[in-house]
C-alpha cells in the first residue's frame, strides 16, 4: 500500500466523508482513516437529516456538489416540510432516515471513487515536519500528506456515562481516541471539553401504538436534493406521545445518581437539546415534554424516542419509559447515555477552516464545537475543498454571511468561538430572505461548477430550471388576468397572499405551462417577497463595503491609539482578517471598530 497521499482526512462521519469526497472529486490522492468500516456515516444520535436551519445547510452541501442531500433522499422513510404555515425564509425540509441505508449509500460514493483510500485504523499522532505532515495509525503505520482533515467528532477523549458509570468511548460499541490529543497540544491548540447525549431505544413490537398520535409525512415528500425526483424506501410513520407528572417523579428520584447533577460530567451540553433531566429541573412548571417515537428504519424494530435524550442509570431509565403512555410495556433495546469528548476553541482556524498556526491542517465537525451531521457535514465539505486547493496551489474558497448558512457558521465559529455545541438556527442569520432552502442552487450551483465539484448531470438539470423559470416569468410579466372588472398584471395578481401558481392556471391563464412543484414555488416566492428581496440586497451591497474591509493578520493592535486593553487582547487572540469579523468578536465595541478602521485608513 502507498503510503503518501495529497490529504488524510482522519474520521469517516458526516464532515469525514463529505471531506474525503469533495477532496477526491477535485483530482487529489485521499486516505480516509475510520474506526470502523461498518459505520461509516453512522447516525450515532437521532436517525433524521434537516430540521429548522439544519435543512438548509442540506440544501446548500447538495447545491455545493456535495452528498448529504442524495443519501438522506436515497434512505429516506418520512419528509416533512417544517413551518410551512410560515414565510420561506424559515421553512425547514427534515427526513427521517433508514440509518442502514443512509450508511450504505455513503459507503458506495466512497469505494466508487477514484483517487480515495479508506482504512480501518486509529490515527494515534499527527506530526509536521518541514511542510509535510506524518501521520501514524495504529501506532506503528506512517502515511506522510501535505494536507491533514480531522473530523474527530466525539471520539477525542471520548469518555461515555450512564448513571455513575463511566466508560471510556466517542459512541456506543466504539473506542475512544486516546492519543490524538497530545499531537494537537503539541502543535499549540486550545482545547475544551463539551458534551452530548443520547435517547435509550426501544422495541417497537412492545410500543403500544393504537394509543398514540400518528404523525405522516407530507404528500408529495419535499426531496433535498434539487437532482432528486423520487423517494427510494417505503415511507413510514412517526407518533407522538408525552412525559408526565409520575416520570418528571421518577427521574428526579434519580438525580443524586445522575452524572450531571453529580458533577460528574464536566463538559457543557446543547442548550437547544437539553436531557429530559435537565428539561424537568429548568422548566418545573411544565406539565409534559413533547416525544417523538422515530423508526430508525423502515424494517428495523429499533424506535428513538427522541426528547427524553438522558444519563441516568439504567433502572431510571426503565422506570422512566415504562411511566409514559403507550411505553408501558416497553422493551429498553440500548440505554441512553451521556459522552463527552475533547474539542478545540474555533477562533484559531481560519475562514478556510485551516488552522491558523499550522499551516495545512483542517478541522471540520464537532471538534470544532458544532452539534448535528448538517453542520459537521457543511464544514467537512469547505474542508474538503480547501485541502484541495492547498495542494494545487489555488486560492481558499471562502462562503460569505451573505451567500450562505454554511457562511453563518463558519464565520460565527471562527470570530465568536462556543463554549457549548453550536447549532445552527434560522435566527443566527441577517438575509434570511436571500438565503432560503429554495434558492440554494441559485446561490451556489455556479459556484460549485466553478469549483469542479458539480457535475454535468446536475449543471444541465440546474439550467433548464433557470430557464423554465425565466421563461414563465417572463410570460407572467407581458400577461394580464381580469378580476373582479379590473385587468391586472400577472405578476402583481401572484403577489397576493391567497394567490397560488396552479391556481392563476387553473382559473386564468390555462396555456401557462404544468410545472413541478419546487419551479411553481420558486416563481411564487419570486413575485410575492420580491421587495423584501430587493431591500436586503440594497443592505448587502452597503454592507459589503465595511464587511469585507481585510486587516492584516500581523498588525500590531497596541500601536492604535485609543483602544482598551481588553480591545486589544481579543483582537491580538482572534486575529480577524476582515473588520466584520472584528466586529463579530464579542466585547469588540463600535467605538473600537471605527478606531480601526480609521488607523487602517492611514
Amino acid at each position: 500500500m502507498d503510503i503518501n497521499f495529497n490529504i488524510i482526512v482522519v474520521g469517516a462521519g458526516h464532515a469525514g466523508c463529505e471531506a474525503a469526497l469533495a477532496a477526491a472529486k477535485l483530482g487529489c490522492s485521499v486516505l480516509l482513516v475510520t474506526f470502523n468500516l461498518d459505520k461509516i456515516a453512522a447516525m450515532s444520535c437521532n436517525p433524521a437529516i434537516g430540521g429548522l436551519g439544519k435543512g438548509h445547510i442540506v440544501k446548500e452541501i447538495d447545491a455545493l456538489g456535495g452528498s448529504m442531500g442524495l443519501a438522506a433522499d436515497y434512505s429516506g422513510i418520512q419528509f416533512r416540510l417544517l413551518n410551512r404555515s410560515k414565510g420561506p425564509a424559515v421553512r425547514g425540509t427534515r427526513a427521517q432516515s433508514d440509518m442502514k441505508e443512509y450508511s450504505n449509500f455513503y459507503n458506495k460514493l466512497l469505494k466508487n471513487q477514484d483517487g480515495l483510500t479508506v482504512i480501518q485504523g486509529e490515527v494515534s499522532s499527527i506530526e509536521k515536519r518541514d511542510n509535510e505532515f506524518i501521520t501514524t495509525v495504529d501506532y506503528d503505520l506512517e502515511f506522510v500528506s501535505k494536507c491533514v482533515v480531522i473530523t474527530t467528532g466525539t471520539f477525542l477523549n471520548g469518555l461515555m456515562h450512564t448513571g455513575l458509570k463511566s466508560t471510556t468511548g466517542g459512541r456506543l460499541g466504539d473506542p475512544a481516541s486516546k492519543s490524538l490529543t497530545i499531537s494537537l497540544n503539541k502543535m499549540g491548540f486550545d482545547i475544551g471539553r463539551l458534551k452530548t447525549g443520547t435517547c435509550p431505544r426501544i422495541n417497537g413490537h412492545s410500543i403500544d401504538f393504537d394509543i398514540l398520535e400518528s404523525q405522516a409525512g407530507d404528500d408529495p415528500p419535499p426531496l433535498f436534493s434539487f437532482i432528486s425526483n423520487t423517494t427510494f424506501q417505503p415511507q413510514n410513520r412517526c407518533h407522538i406521545t408525552y412525559t408526565n407528572k409520575n416520570t418528571h417523579e421518577i427521574i428526579k428520584k434519580g438525580l443524586d445518581r445522575s452524572p450531571l447533577f453529580c458533577g460528574i460530567i464536566k463538559g457543557r451540553g446543547p442548550r437547544y437539546c437539553p436531557s429530559v433531566e435537565d428539561k424537568v429541573c429548568r422548566f418545573g412548571d411544565r406539565e409534559r415534554h413533547q416525544i417523538f417515537l422515530e423508526p430508525t428504519g423502515s424494517t428495523s424494530n429499533e424506535y428513538y424516542p427522541n426528547g427524553i435524550s438522558t444519563s441516568l442509570p439504567e433502572d431510571i431509565q426503565l422506570e422512566m419509559v415504562h411511566s409514559i403512555k403507550g411505553l408501558e410495556k416497553a422493551e429498553i433495546l440500548k440505554y441512553g447515555y451521556a459522552v463527552e469528548y475533547d474539542y478545540i476553541n474555533p477562533k484559531q482556524l481560519l475562514p478556510s477552516l485551516m488552522a491558523k498556526s499550522v499551516k495545512g491542517l483542517f478541522l471540520a465537525g464537532q471538534i470544532n464545537g458544532t452539534s448535528g451531521y448538517e453542520e459537521a457535514a457543511g464544514q467537512g465539505l469547505l474542508a474538503g475543498i480547501n485541502a484541495a486547493r492547498h495542494v494545487k496551489d489555488k486560492e481558499f474558497f471562502v462562503l460569505n454571511r451573505d451567500l450562505a448558512y454554511i457562511g453563518v457558521m463558519i464565520d460565527d465559529l471562527i470570530s465568536k468561538g462556543t463554549t457549548e455545541p453550536y447549532r445552527m438556527f434560522t435566527s443566527r442569520v441577517e438575509y434570511r430572505m436571500l438565503l432560503r432552502e429554495d434558492n440554494a442552487d441559485e446561490r451556489l450551483t455556479p459556484i460549485g461548477k466553478d469549483i469542479g465539484l458539480v457535475s454535468d448531470e446536475r449543471w444541465n438539470i440546474f439550467q433548464e430550471k433557470k430557464q423554465k423559470i425565466f421563461a414563465v416569468r417572463s410570460a407572467l410579466e407581458k400577461k394580464r388576468v381580469l378580476v373582479d372588472g379590473r385587468s391586472l398584471s400577472s405578476i402583481e395578481f401572484l403577489k397576493r397572499p391567497e394567490v397560488t401558481y396552479s391556481l392563476l392556471r387553473e382559473k386564468y391563464l390555462s396555456e401557462l405551462p404544468s410545472l413541478t412543484d419546487s419551479i411553481a414555488s420558486a416563481i411564487e416566492i419570486q413575485a410575492k417577497y420580491q421587495g423584501y428581496i430587493d431591500r436586503e440586497k440594497l443592505h448587502v451591497g452597503k454592507m459589503e463595503k465595511i464587511e469585507g474591509k481585510k486587516i492584516p493578520i500581523d498588525l500590531d493592535y497596541s500601536s492604535i491609539p485609543g483602544l482598551s486593553k481588553e480591545v486589544i487582547e481579543r483582537l491580538t487572540m482572534s486575529k480577524p482578517l476582515t473588520i466584520g469579523q472584528a466586529a463579530r468578536i464579542p466585547g469588540i465595541t463600535p467605538a473600537a471598530i471605527t478606531m480601526l478602521m480609521i488607523h487602517l485608513s492611514r
